[in-house]
C-alpha cells in the first residue's frame, strides 16, 4: 500500500507537470492580453490570494468534472432541474460540486478499504470495486440531492399557490395593473413562488413583455398548476379577459386538487397501515391465544 501511494503521488506530479507544460506552450487569451493592459488597468494583473489553488488546478479539475458529468447524465437535464429549483448555479458549478461529492465518497471508501486491509486482508479486486462504488455513489448522491431540492421547491410552490393567487386577485381588484400586482405580492410575501414571481419581474424590467415572461415561467416550472396559472394569466392579459375571475378560478382549482391528493394519500396510507396490523399485531394475538 505504501508503494501504491508513492506511485500515485509520483504519477499525479508527472501529470501536473505535463499539463502545466502543455498550457504554458499554448497561453490563454488573458495571459496574452494582460501584459499590454497592466498600465491601464493594474487590477487586471493581480492574482487573488484566496483563489490561487483554484487557478492552478481549476482548468484540469473542470475538464475532469465535465467528462465525469457527461458520462453520468446530460447537461440539458441538469440545466432544466437547476432552472426548476430556481438555483443560480450553472451546469459547470454543479459538475464541480458533483465531482467534489465523488471525491469525498472515494476518500471514505479508501479509508474503509485501508481499515479492512489491515484487519482481514480481503481481495484487492474487491477493494478496488468498493473504491469505484464510493466514487460513483458520491456523484449519484449529489444528483439525488439536486432532485430532492427540486421536489422540495415545487412542493413549496404548490402549497403557496392558492394564497398567492388570492393576493393577486385582491391587488387587481383594487385597481392595480398585473405588473404592479405581481410586484406588490412578491414584495410582501416570502417563499418559492414569490421568488419565481420576482424572476418574472426581472424579465419584464429587462425588456421582455409580461406575456413572454409568464410564458417563460410556464416553461420553466415543473408544477402543473403554476404552469396553467401562468398560461391563463398570459392569455387573459393578451386578450383582455377579466383577471379577477381567472385568478379566483385558478386558486379554487388548486385547492380542489390539493384536497383530492390529500384524500388519495389518506387512502394509500390506510392500506399501508394494514401491514403492521397483519404482520405484527395479528401474529402476536394468535400466539398469545394459543
Amino acid at each position: 500500500m505504501t508503494g501504491a501511494v508513492v506511485a500515485a503521488m509520483l504519477t499525479t506530479g508527472l501529470l501536473l507537470v505535463v499539463d502545466g507544460w502543455r498550457r504554458a506552450r499554448r497561453p490563454s487569451l488573458a495571459d496574452r492580453v494582460v501584459p499590454y493592459v497592466r498600465d491601464v488597468h493594474p487590477a487586471a494583473a493581480e492574482v487573488p490570494t484566496g483563489r490561487l489553488i483554484e487557478q492552478l488546478v481549476g482548468p484540469t479539475w473542470r475538464r475532469l468534472t465535465r467528462s465525469i458529468g457527461e458520462s453520468l447524465g446530460s447537461n440539458a437535464a441538469i440545466t432544466r432541474r437547476l432552472r426548476r429549483c430556481a438555483s443560480d448555479d450553472d451546469v459547470e458549478d454543479f459538475r464541480v460540486r458533483q465531482a467534489t461529492w465523488g471525491a469525498i465518497g472515494l476518500a471514505i471508501a479508501v479509508a474503509v478499504s485501508l481499515l479492512a486491509w489491515s484487519a482481514a486482508h480481503p481481495p484487492v479486486v474487491a477493494l478496488l470495486l468498493w473504491c469505484g462504488a464510493g466514487l460513483v455513489g458520491g456523484c449519484l448522491a449529489c444528483d439525488q440531492a439536486l432532485s430532492s431540492q427540486v421536489r422540495r421547491h415545487e412542493t413549496r410552490m404548490r402549497a403557496e399557490f392558492p394564497t398567492i393567487a388570492d393576493l393577486l386577485a385582491l391587488s387587481v381588484a383594487a385597481g392595480e395593473s398585473p405588473v404592479a400586482a405581481i410586484e406588490r405580492v412578491s414584495r410582501v410575501s416570502h417563499g418559492a413562488l414569490s421568488l419565481e414571481l420576482g424572476r418574472v419581474l426581472a424579465d419584464v424590467r429587462a425588456g421582455a413583455t409580461v406575456v413572454d415572461a409568464l410564458d417563460v415561467l410556464a416553461a420553466r416550472t415543473g408544477v402543473l398548476s403554476v404552469a396553467r396559472f401562468a398560461e391563463a394569466l398570459a392569455v387573459a392579459i393578451d386578450r383582455g379577459t377579466p383577471l379577477i375571475d381567472v385568478l379566483h378560478a385558478q386558486a379554487a382549482d388548486v385547492r380542489e386538487t390539493a384536497r383530492r391528493e390529500l384524500i388519495e394519500s389518506g387512502g394509500r396510507r390506510e392500506i399501508a397501515m394494514m401491514v403492521p396490523v397483519v404482520f405484527l399485531i395479528l401474529p402476536v394475538t394468535i400466539a398469545y391465544t394459543i
